[in-house]
């Protein structure tokens, strides 16, 4: 299970990518399978065997320089194939990869051909963000394309879709306790993401602001998981804003006041679980297609209503009228924000249970396997890759 090298598993605040692959990884292994993870120092992961490239989550680098990043993408992937020769070489090898590693991951396994294991490579993203790839890569029947949605499949391009095994809604923990009712909930409404453009602060901000409604935003900006590591970067000089960071600066900070609308940053464990559980609704007026929605499984789970634009996947997610409303625009998102006291949280948790359950994602991701070994020509030789060469004396080393 290779979860990349970018945040811990499961990550500490934010962290959609990272959840999914603890929420599967642990209950895989509660259902008898043999689980390596692939990930970084840090993470607290339970599985056969972890292993990292990096120490700490490269999360802070990704709005680094190109070179920097793809650097940080490939040693991580050398990590994944020296476990892969690692096993083979002791004699029991991998049946099978599943990589969340994005482009690189599907690109670098893919090149081994027949002589590693068959990957599945799930798609966490706006496939438009690596068009180019996605529409020319040819995995040769030994990678496999799995997708967060329906609807982000069918925005793919004819090849990725040719050789996509079909998608897995996304599943999150359980819920520790009952959901809070109606009358004993708070009277914020929380947004909770990466405060991007596609997420739709500006929306929510305003919806808020017409239905009296205390907004609360709990997600990074850019690299900056929290207040004071915005500030320390906006008072370095030489620090790099990014565009995150200055879309921030100029489309939410002015409404920030502490009262009707307050920034927390990225919070895990307790206080995410508290900030959801007691909400009044959960806002998600995204202006993009979303492909997954981890978080909108992370409210219904809880109990708490979902108010979301009806893009991408968020029509499979929401009932509309049931567990939450949908809308087109800001008027629509408004009304719903309005009618949260109409849903029942008891009939959020129900059909979370029954859709959002980790044992309903390993399920379909054991059909997944099967259909990949199933297909896939098997490894015909052992996987062996060269080592570190040792340099040669002398003045020619020193010339190397």
């Amino acid at each position: 299970m290779d979860a990349g090298p970018w945040l811990a598993v499961p990550p500490v605040g934010y962290g959609g990518l990272e959840n999914v692959v603890a929420t599967l990884t642990g209950e895989l292994c509660d259902r008898g399978h043999e689980v390596v993870l692939a990930t970084v120092g840090e993470s607290a992961q339970p599985a056969a065997e972890r292993v990292s490239a990096f120490a700490t989550g490269q999360f802070h680098r990704l709005a680094g320089p190109y070179p920097e990043v793809v650097g940080v993408a490939h040693a991580h992937a050398r990590l994944v194939l020296d476990t892969l020769a690692r096993h083979a070489a002791a004699g029991a090898p991998f049946d099978l990869v599943h990589t969340h590693l994005e482009v690189v991951g599907p690109a670098v396994l893919g090149a081994l051909g027949v002589s590693a294991p068959p990957v599945v490579h799930t798609l966490h993203w706006d496939l438009a963000r690596n068009a180019d790839f996605y529409a020319t890569f040819d995995g040769g029947g030994r990678v496999g394309y799995v997708g967060v949605s329906a609807s982000q499949l069918e925005r793919g391009p004819d090849l990725l879709r040719r050789q996509a095994l079909g998608h897995v809604p996304l599943a999150v923990p359980p819920a520790t306790a009952p959901p809070l009712p109606r009358g004993a909930r708070g009277a914020h409404a929380v947004l909770l993401a990466r405060l991007t453009p596609a997420k739709g602060a500006p929306t929510a901000i305003a919806a808020c602001a017409r239905a009296g409604v205390p907004l609360v935003l709990a997600g990074p900006v850019g690299p900056h998981p929290d207040v004071a590591s915005l500030q320390a970067a906006l008072a370095d000089d030489r620090a790099p804003l990014g565009a995150d960071v200055a879309w921030f600066l100029e489309h939410v900070q002015p409404h920030l006041d502490g009262e009707r609308v307050r920034w927390v940053g990225s919070v895990s464990g307790r206080a995410k679980a508290e900030l959801l559980a007691t909400a009044r609704a959960a806002l998600f007026p995204v202006a993009w297609e979303e492909p997954g929605g981890t978080a909108v499984c992370e409210a219904l789970t809880v109990g708490t209503p979902v108010v979301a634009m009806a893009r991408g996947c968020l029509p499979t997610l929401v009932d509309h009228g049931r567990t939450g409303f949908l809308a087109t625009d800001l008027d629509g998102f408004t009304d719903g924000l309005r009618r949260v006291d109409e849903v029942d949280p008891a009939d959020c948790a129900a059909v979370a249970r029954e859709r959002f359950a980790p044992a309903v994602m390993a399920a379909a991701y054991e059909a997944v396997y099967r259909r990949v070994l199933g297909r896939a020509p098997e490894q015909t030789r052992p996987l062996t890759l060269p080592g570190p060469r040792t340099p040669r004396s002398g003045r020619a080393a020193a010339a190397r």
